[in-house]
């Protein structure tokens, strides 16, 4: 099979156009050492950087020398937002920045943004930087995401700068690494509450018009429209979470990109059972961003968007389009929930087949994962118990959506839960083993392959 070119790169600078009032200028932190520790190549090629040699890696990335053509220096961009639905104006990008901007193969505009890259004017107390371990489990967070389906931002590079950084809530001193991630846009729900905040008019008017221009090809500069595009895509992406048994764990208002797209990914978990309960932050006490709550989380966090949008266009176009919220969360959910199934919807009966298969999982207390790994192609093992009898009997009628590799799906089903997570970590911190985090990422994108259509 012949190989496929590698699209040219193509460098882009959009986020100017906005103008000073959204970002400000910043530079990175000069780091005592840059070890390169994960470049992900498949997207570098998708970007057109994939011919890059690691030390021209690092330099871009770990030092931050200027991509051509791109921005010629970072931006820390500028927001409010909802933590914990408590309202905040004291943040804004802290320990990041927007680094570049550049197209895709598919003809995509992609933001470089960073975490850990050092203080900016919204770090407050904080020192800027990025844990090792933070950056490794981004990694896994995002890696396991994109091959469950679910719309994620993606981790570029993590390269370790030699600091020891002082934890509270882990053992300390522990060392420090710089992340870059590229992403559909770093445009926040939180972006237009500060605008809103502040009455800025025309720069509501501008933003609406860039994230619709940009994320949605849109040239209308409709607030209506772009609400209702937030609605869907944001919508489809608490489907896709709960498809996924992901649990994000801080989905506040500053958290959800308007693209609808996740990213920033902290005290994130997947649930091992399904549990509607679980969560993932030890300080959400109230459950507020549990697994089942995700799709009112979003929801809500939708509500603040439509608030801010308020000061440019009347209410009533937007509440009607808040209300179409579980028109589209709905059929996203289901048919997600088929595919990671491996069978094609069939329409009437989705419903209730998906409604019989959470039953299933309630009371049978099944692990989630290998649930999904043993009865991918729609065929429910025996195994797994009478309570999937309903569930069983009904998903029979579905036809498979791709020839079932038994090679692979009749082997150990590809899990990402926290002992995992702390077991690639401790061979890290113990050892420098690299191995077992290589391995698990290796098989994550085999179980991607294995999925996808």
């Amino acid at each position: 099979m012949p190989i496929a070119p590698q699209p040219a790169y193509r460098p882009a600078s959009a986020i100017l156009a906005l103008g000073e009032g959204f970002y400000d200028p910043v530079a990175a932190a000069d780091f005592p050492e840059t070890r390169l520790r994960f470049r992900n190549q498949r997207w570098a090629a998708r970007v057109g950087l994939g011919d890059l040699d690691d030390a021209a890696w690092v330099q871009h990335f770990g030092r931050f020398a200027p991509l051509p053509g791109s921005l010629p220096q970072p931006l820390a961009l500028r927001y409010h937002g909802h933590q914990f639905r408590v309202y905040n104006r004291d943040i804004g990008d802290g320990r990041g920045f927007l680094f570049a901007q550049l197209y895709d193969d598919r003809d995509r505009l992609l933001d470089l943004g960073t975490k850990g890259s050092g203080q900016t004017p919204y770090s407050r107390f904080g020192d800027g930087r990025l844990t090792l371990k933070g950056g490794v489990r981004e990694i896994l967070a995002t890696e396991m995401l994109e091959a469950l389906g679910v719309e994620t931002s993606k981790s570029f590079s993590l390269i370790e700068t030699g600091e020891a950084l002082d934890r509270n809530d882990e053992p300390s001193p522990t060392r420090a690494a710089v992340l870059v991630r590229l992403s559909h846009g770093h445009i926040r729900i939180g972006t237009f509450q500060r605008l809103a905040y502040l009455e800025d008019t025309d720069g509501l008017k501008r933003l609406t018009d860039y994230a619709l221009r940009h994320y949605y090809g849109d040239t209308s500069g409709d607030p209506v429209r772009l609400l209702d595009l937030v609605v869907g895509t944001t919508a489809r992406l608490a489907a896709q979470f709960m498809a996924a048994g992901f649990v994000h764990g801080v989905l506040n208002s500053d958290n959800i990109n308007v693209s609808g797209e996740s990213f920033d990914y902290g005290p994130w978990r997947f649930v091992p059972i399904w549990d509607p309960g679980f969560t993932a932050a030890y300080f959400d006490h109230a459950g507020l961003y549990a697994f089942g709550r995700q799709p009112e989380a979003i929801h809500w966090d939708v509500m603040q968007l439509a608030v801010a949008l308020r000061v440019i266009v009347d209410a009533q176009p937007l509440i009607d389009v808040l209300e179409s919220f579980g028109d589209h969360y709905q059929p996203v959910v289901t048919d997600a929930m088929l595919w990671r199934l491996g069978v094609i919807p069939r329409g009437t009966s989705d419903v209730a087949v998906i409604e019989a298969i959470e039953r299933g999982l309630r009371a049978s207390a099944a692990p989630l994962a290998e649930f999904f790994h043993a009865s991918f192609g729609g065929r429910i093992p025996d195994a797994l118990g009478d309570a999937f009898a309903e569930a069983r009997a009904a998903l029979a009628e579905y036809r498979p959506r791709k020839p079932r590799d038994e090679a692979f799906w009749s082997g150990p089903a590809c899990a990402m839960l926290i002992d995992d997570v702390e077991a690639i970590w401790a061979a890290i911190a113990e050892a420098d083993d690299w191995a077992p985090f290589e391995a698990k990422v290796a098989a994550i994108r085999q179980m991607g392959a294995a999925l996808a259509d």
